[in-house]
């Protein structure tokens, strides 16, 4: 999407200007953009993909080793890695910095889009206005989802150079007002304006359709009411969600917010996954698919499992022969794991090494997370499967899939479970099926295959008790969120599924304990930079949130 670099070259050249309302000073640079080409619309694709495809610095150390691992996507600590799979869950400044700094960082261009375009701007165009809340209402719901309490009501303004932290309840309630504005503001209007106002192809979730902002806007609502129901206080959720049911929501995959990957950009502008998995070089560096996923895919024929994961290489993998107590334990998870994958493979020993033999490309088989230094040594890296080809393709190397921001699917898969927590009408299994339908269809699965999984599977009909159908629907949505760590993280937090993975680890012989001694993470630290920067304020938020600690559970999880 050549697209993305264009601007991000129009982007540069603007870049001295991003700090002030001055945009005229523009107009006075010999050969650059004239007042009648001046237009918000370039603007808005740095807002788009830093949030979702930032550099490589930021993307590697924030939604690959936190977000995608919380999530239980991806798992490391096989034997060949730089580390043991215990890295994100006990505290490190750099990593944590690099989220934060990055999240943190976004809003300057966040708040310039919407003092550009405000009432008044330089660049004043209430549609585009509109949609640079709805930014604001992803963004703060993703950073707030990470982190906790910060601040939001008096970010912006360049009076207060130490901004108060706001409740996650205050944060949410003002996301949804704030949306709400969004939506009115876009009414039954189509694109931002005519020519230069026209957003267009700058435009890289939608390329200027209001209509589809405007839905994207409404299911975020109604996500955010249902996350926040039953939280603290949280009167106002079960009103946002009946607001956003009876209104228009996304409901077919041509309306899913999706960042396309820009082949052109460097990884220093723009990264993906295939930036990590191929420009570091060697085995150290990449990353196995977590047993769960794996799981809850094969065990209940998914036809996804194939398009988001490859079969383990297999062969025969040499390991050290295991002597001590917690390596014979560990050596035992492994083939445990074989065995539940329904794995045929042969053993032997020939001094200190033991071989284990499995036909090759055969069988999908995801790797336990949370491994520790010990059983490192017996997480053969052939014996367990890698993300597909489309996950990790290097840029002008093959498709790639677009970084998901929210989906029809999920959409679908809310309402089924607001029908199933009795706060919405509707017939709760149609729903759960268009859901399962949206992502499969998303991720180029066939409508033959969509409707074997939905007939036969034990999963593909709602059924069962409350707990039952809960589970099932939150499960649903957490496959469905596939590379979207970070979402898949606060699905897990919320709701409690699945359970293998929200119960955490509680054996140190073999797993990594971490900061939260084997239980869940519950959020990321906060970074230095505002520790140094908002000390006062920050400690008056931890006050009321609790210590700055992983396993300090958020309001919405409560």
């Amino acid at each position: 999407m050549k697209s993305i670099y264009k601007n991000f070259l129009i982007l540069c050249l603007l870049g001295a200007f991003a700090c002030t309302s001055d945009f005229d000073e523009i107009n006075r640079l010999p050969g650059s953009i004239t007042a009648d080409e001046s237009s918000a619309r370039y603007f808005l694709t740095n807002v788009q993909f830093e949030l979702y495809g930032p550099n490589r610095f930021p993307y590697w150390r924030g939604p690959l080793i936190h977000g995608d691992r919380f999530a239980g996507y991806f798992t490391f600590g096989y034997n060949g890695s730089w580390w043991n799979d215990g890295l994100g869950y006990t505290y490190n400044g750099g990593y944590t910095d690099a989220t934060y700094g990055w999240l943190e960082g976004y809003l300057r261009n966040l708040d310039n889009f919407l003092d550009a375009t405000e009432t008044g701007g330089e660049f004043e165009n209430a549609n585009m206005y509109a949609v640079g809340l709805i930014m604001k209402g992803l963004y703060f719901s993703k950073f707030t989802d990470i982190f906790g309490e910060m601040p939001y009501s008096e970010t912006g303004d360049n009076d207060i150079l130490s901004p108060k932290f706001d409740t996650q309840l205050e944060i949410y309630q003002g996301v949804i007002t704030e949306l709400d504005e969004a939506m009115s503001i876009i009414g039954a209007q189509t694109v931002t304006g005519d020519g230069v106002e026209d957003m267009g192809d700058n435009d890289l979730f939608y390329s200027g359709d209001l209509q589809k902002w405007k839905k994207l806007a409404n299911t975020l609502k109604l996500k955010m009411g249902m996350r926040a129901m039953g939280a603290p206080g949280a009167g106002f959720a079960n009103g946002a969600v009946t607001e956003a049911m009876s209104n228009p929501l996304m409901e077919m995959t041509d309306e899913d917010a999706m960042l396309i990957k820009d082949e052109v950009i460097s990884q220093w502008g723009s990264a993906a996954y295939g930036d990590i998995w191929h420009n570091f070089g060697g085995l150290g560096s990449k990353w196995h698919v977590g047993e769960t996923l794996i799981s809850a895919l094969r065990d209940n024929d998914d036809p996804r499992l194939s398009i988001y994961a490859k079969p383990a290489a297999g062969g025969s993998i040499t390991l050290r022969n295991p002597v001590d107590p917690d390596e014979v334990k560990s050596y035992d998870l492994m083939l445990s794991t074989l065995d539940d994958a329904g794995v045929v493979y042969n053993t032997s020993v020939s001094g200190d090494e033991v071989t284990v033999s499995f036909a090759a490309d055969q069988y999908y088989i995801g790797q336990p997370t949370r491994l520790n230094g010990v059983a490192y040594d017996f997480a053969g890296w052939d014996m367990f499967s890698t993300p597909s080809d489309i996950v990790i393709n290097p840029k002008n190397g093959g498709p790639i899939a677009p970084e998901l921001i929210l989906s029809s699917a999920d959409a679908f898969l809310l309402r089924a479970l607001a029908v199933v927590e009795g706060v919405g009408s509707g017939d709760a299994n149609t729903f759960y099926q268009s859901g399962i339908s949206r992502s499969m269809e998303a991720w180029g699965v066939s409508g033959d295959a969509i409707t074997e999984f939905l007939t036969n599977s034990p999963m593909g009909t709602l059924s069962g008790t409350v707990d039952e159908m809960r589970e099932k629907v939150n499960t649903q949505r957490w496959i469905a969120s596939y590379t979207n760590g970070f979402e898949g993280w606060a699905i897990v937090r919320k709701t409690g599924y699945p359970a293998g993975l929200a119960a955490g680890v509680s054996d140190a012989d073999i797993f990594s304990m971490g900061d939260t001694n084997g239980a869940y993470p519950q959020r990321m630290r906060y970074g230095n930079s505002v520790r140094d920067r908002n000390g006062t304020n920050l400690t008056e938020a931890l006050g009321r949130q609790g210590a700055d600690d992983m396993g300090v559970t958020l309001w919405f999880a409560k």
